[in-house]
């Protein structure tokens, strides 16, 4: 292998490195969402939380800026898991797509 095709492979795995990491980026901000006055990420953490609370109705949480929070476990739920769910399987989809472009 010559210069030339080092530089182009390296240029080719760091190019494909940074698209991936535009790609987390992009689908981590996309699971923020407001929901009874706070601010959410939709993720396993959250996700964990609400089912150990799965019994109660009402709890209260703190948000993503530690903010208290009265929230219906429920809907709350309903909202973080569906939005979890549609980021993922949208993240899944352009990633499958950057690595056939690779």
């Amino acid at each position: 292998m010559n210069t030339d095709d080092l530089i182009a492979l390296s240029r080719r795995r760091f190019d494909h490195a940074a698209a991936k990491k535009v790609l987390k980026e992009k689908y981590q901000s996309r699971l923020t969402f407001a929901h009874s006055g706070g601010m959410w990420q939709a993720g396993p953490e959250l996700l964990t939380v609400l089912m150990s609370c799965a019994q109660d109705k009402d709890v209260v949480i703190c948000d993503l800026y530690e903010t208290p929070v009265r929230i219906n476990v429920t809907e709350l739920f309903a909202e973080a898991h569906g939005r979890w769910q549609e980021q993922m399987n949208a993240w899944l989809n352009e990633h499958n797509e950057l690595s056939k472009q690779r």
